[in-house]
């Protein structure tokens, strides 16, 4: 099969991917490789909006401050700084490709929301399905474009980088990605696709645990083959329950947005008393970690399956009103929001660490950016504050859209990229290892590496998950590859770093809980877990270590 060639590869089409596209569809063309459907992404589920400063009664210093009291300590402080200050463009972006947000009902500005650990009202959204709006509007400039190409349904097998070509193993910053291997699904053929500057947009993880608002697609894919190409991930141990996704046995991933507790709705046990005042001073608003922590505390002691969301403060008008989606889903669930509160617990939801990057993107590796949920750039420290990450994926996609640019001058990447060889694979005659490992792999993290861990439960997670990799690695080899399979190896590869990150970090720390060390430990533990490419171990990173804040041109000159 001829190999595919092109200035910009993009993988992955939410939010990041798609802006990154449209901002470099100019300098050349352009590829976007999505394992299934073009919509299929964690971006067209956000229901709550983007966080950006524009009321009167806010500030750029005041959204800074809650980023950063959210984060545990450990969000960078130019990071947030800068993503802040560049919220306002970043709105004007999307409102010139056609994104409508809702406006008051007087006619008076932007409607905006409130979520948990927001001190101020700054969500702007499009009603209750603001990722879908966007998505959608951004698709149609992608397909309408005649320099971006969209390849649907084909699944990134890993990164081809100039040292595996060479067959080599190299330090960081000595290698350079210059495509992918790329296995077309309808086909079966794998397929090569080279570039000279490559994006990582793949999302987060949410399907390595049990319980998820993910879509299935959210296998973390990207953060895997990142660190077998030989970049660094990042702050693992920090993976965000959201706090309210729908417990009912037809819809298992449906979250109920923050914005509705942002509205006034109360979280009450079974029994109908509400609880969250004794958590935290904010109650509902308190940010998602205390709020999860507290369900899930509040379920274990009195034994119930699930707490109740209570929209009733809101006034039955009013939620049918800023809620559309919400209230009509649930209402063909049997559950009408106006009259009866929702079941609701806590499922996996954002992970708010990631590969190695600076704000531009810039990873480790050369030619190799990554924007959106991919990418650790120190914005969301230990834990994220609500809607700061379709924030994070426009302006840092806009970044590194034109880092990339720039990286062209550097001159091309290689085009000496052999075909796939399968060796000796032969054809699986039956899913039933792949089936059973995905079950265990996620059961496995629900239940040992959940919203509360404890060292005795990571050790056996880790004991658990090595045995289930080595089962994997060995079906990959020995059997010619399917999606399926593609993604059962990166879930199990994702699974086993976060439980090194978690075991590394010996205190308790925005969303990251260990009843052994219930405290958080400022001075010895204000640092980043850092997972070594060619090891796979995990260590802690010393002050400064990172690149977060700081060009990747600037530490490095030369860097295309």
């Amino acid at each position: 099969m001829q190999m595919r060639e092109y200035e910009f590869l993009v993988i992955g089409s939410g939010l990041a991917g798609l802006t990154f596209a449209l901002e470099t569809a100019e300098a050349g063309r352009v590829a976007i490789l999505t394992k299934r459907e073009a919509w299929d992404t964690n971006t067209w589920l956000a229901q709550g909006g983007v966080a950006s400063v524009l009321a009167p009664d806010d500030s750029f210093e005041r959204h800074a401050r809650d980023t950063v009291e959210a984060g545990g300590g450990l969000c960078d402080a130019e990071v947030v700084r800068t993503l802040v200050a560049e919220g306002p463009a970043a709105i004007e972006s999307l409102e010139r490709l056609g994104v409508r947000f809702s406006q008051q009902e007087d006619g008076d500005g932007y409607d905006l929301g409130r979520e948990g650990g927001h001190s101020r009202r700054r969500v702007l959204h499009v009603t209750d399905e603001t990722g879908r709006a966007i998505e959608q509007v951004l698709l149609d400039r992608v397909r309408a474009h005649p320099r971006i190409d969209l390849f649907e349904h084909h699944c990134v097998v890993d990164l081809i980088t100039t040292s595996k070509l060479a067959g080599t193993l190299t330090t960081r910053g000595d290698t350079a990605v210059v495509g992918a291997y790329v296995l077309d699904v309808a086909g079966g053929e794998i397929l090569r696709f080279a570039a000279d500057q490559t994006l990582l947009a793949t999302g987060g993880c949410g399907k390595v645990y049990r319980y998820t608002s993910n879509p299935d697609v959210a296998s973390g894919d990207g953060l895997a083959m990142a660190h077998r190409a030989g970049a660094r991930l990042a702050d693992l141990e920090f993976v965000q329950f959201h706090p309210t996704c729908l417990f009912h046995p037809r819809e298992r991933r449906f979250l109920i947005s923050e914005a509705v507790r942002g509205e006034g709705a109360v979280l009450r046990a079974i029994g109908g008393e509400a609880f969250m005042q004794r958590y935290h001073s904010r109650a509902e608003l308190a940010p998602r970690d205390v709020v999860a922590r507290a369900i899930d505390s509040e379920m274990k002691s009195r034994g119930e399956a699930h707490v109740l969301l209570d929209l009733s403060p809101i006034g039955a008008e009013r939620v049918k009103r800023r809620f559309p989606m919400i209230y009509g889903t649930c209402l063909a669930l049997g559950i009408d929001l106006t009259r009866e509160p929702a079941p609701v617990v806590p499922a996996a939801h954002y992970m708010c660490g990631g590969i190695v990057a600076d704000i531009d993107g810039r990873t480790d590796l050369r030619r190799l950016f990554v924007a959106g949920e991919a990418a650790c750039t120190g914005l969301h420290g230990a834990n994220r504050l609500a809607s700061n990450s379709l924030l994070e994926s426009v302006v840092c996609a806009r970044r590194a859209a034109r880092a990339a640019i720039e990286g062209l001058a550097a001159g091309r990447a290689s085009r000496e990229i052999p075909p796939w060889d399968p060796g000796s694979a032969t054809l699986a005659k039956e899913s039933v290892l792949v089936n059973s490992h995905w079950t265990l792999v996620r059961a496995l993290m629900w239940d040992f590496v959940g919203i509360v861990r404890s060292d005795h439960r990571l050790e056996l997670a880790r004991r658990y998950i090595h045995f289930f990799r080595e089962s994997i690695e060995s079906y990959y080899w020995d059997f010619l590859l399917d999606s399926d399979l593609i993604e059962l190896r990166n879930l199990a590869l994702i699974a086993d770093l976060i439980i090194g990150c978690a075991r590394a970090r010996r205190e308790s720390r925005g969303l990251h809980y260990n009843a052994d060390h219930p405290t958080s430990q400022d001075e010895r533990w204000r640092r980043h877990t850092v997972v070594d490419p060619l090891s796979g171990r995990t260590r802690m990173a010393g002050p400064r270590e990172l690149p977060f804040g700081a060009s990747a041109q600037a530490r490095d000159g030369d860097r295309p």
